[in-house]
């Protein structure tokens, strides 16, 4: 029984999901949904239960202290709400959590029943994969949908994967047989650099998911963190001969592949998209407001840290442009994520 006895009327709901593990290279997908969440002071008002969907031995409880006495957080998927103001208020339902370890389709169940009793219109779920994809360049975000329809009025893909999936592929298949719009949007993370955080990925997860929703999204420290971000791998990939040359190289095949898209139409469609996050965006002033109340705090005590990590040796041979999209990021350099099959195409 889902009770939402405390939660109010949405407006124009959209839930967007994230999950961390095998489709969250560099965290990147799960910190955007964080970042919702913080900036809007997103309220959690339902958590799955945990003995239902994981394996304690797999994603372990934590324990801490809190006011001299032991306390355990047990590692589950959370739901918060936050209403974004303006001309045009909107609502956002934010999953965020861990991909279950068991009974995947329970669980997307019970995610679709929440969406159903709070009359989501829509569910976006971020995902990270890892690419060949040069860190000096804008990070490829490709949005990709199961429905023919949905794929045609909202310029996204249609996927034609097959493979191995993770949740993120699960879910997006369960809201297709529900009936629920579903969309996805996949970053593409470097694989010789894939260590958590990757502002600069999770950056572009929101300006996409802006576009997407018509929403402004407060960007906060995130344009900072990203630049800082990428000038600390320029200044790491710098003191290793080997991965400039293969940086390099990744550029190089990048800047051919994407030469025919710089048209007079996409650079247009870039400036538009600079105008309205300048002016503030549709229906809202700049910057963008919560109107609930609730700082979350007990939903963001896990924010990755900000060291750096020394960029990983490239394969050798140089850029595997001819990859296999399933393979995930624990299956050697070079290969995409598993659910690679919403965002294949796009490294």
């Amino acid at each position: 029984m889902i009770e939402l006895d405390g939660v109010p009327e949405l407006i124009d709901p959209v839930m967007v999901a994230a999950f961390e593990g095998w489709n969250d290279a560099g965290d990147s997908a799960s910190t955007a949904v964080a970042h919702l969440h913080r900036e809007w002071k997103g309220e959690v008002f339902a958590a799955l239960d945990a003995e239902d969907y994981y394996d304690f031995q797999v994603n372990r409880p934590t324990v801490y202290l809190e006011g001299g006495q032991r306390k355990i957080t047990w590692p589950t998927t959370r739901l918060s709400v936050v209403r974004v103001g303006g001309e045009k208020p909107r609502d956002l339902v934010l999953v965020r959590g861990i991909e279950p370890s068991m009974r995947w389709r329970s669980f997307c169940n019970e995610l679709l029943g929440f969406a159903h009793e709070l009359g989501v219109e829509m569910v976006v779920i971020l995902g990270a994969l890892l690419g060949d994809t040069p860190h000096t360049r804008p990070v490829p975000v490709s949005g990709v949908t199961s429905d023919t329809d949905l794929a045609r009025t909202m310029d996204l893909e249609e996927t034609r994967y097959e493979g191995p999936t993770g949740i993120v592929g699960i879910l997006q298949e369960a809201c297709t047989h529900a009936g629920v719009p579903a969309v996805s949007l996949w970053a593409a993370v470097p694989h010789y650099v894939s260590q958590p955080p990757n502002p600069k990925a999770t950056l572009a997860l929101l300006n996409r998911l802006e576009d997407l929703i018509g929403l402004r999204i407060p960007q906060g420290e995130l344009a900072e963190d990203a630049r800082a971000w990428q000038l600390g791998v320029d200044q790491l990939a710098s003191e290793d001969t080997e991965v400039a040359e293969y940086v390099q190289s990744l550029e190089e095949a990048r800047d051919t592949a994407e030469l025919p898209e710089a048209t007079g139409e996409a650079i247009a469609k870039e400036f538009e998209r600079y105008l309205r996050r300048r002016d503030g965006g549709p229906g809202q002033g700049p910057g963008g407001h919560a109107t609930e109340s609730g700082d979350g705090a007990s939903y963001l005590r896990d924010t990755p840290g900000t060291g750096r990590a020394r960029p990983q040796k490239p394969p050798r041979g140089g850029p595997d442009t001819g990859k296999d999209p399933e393979q995930g990021p624990g299956q050697g350099p070079g290969h995409a994520s598993p659910d690679d099959e919403d965002g294949s195409a796009e490294s």
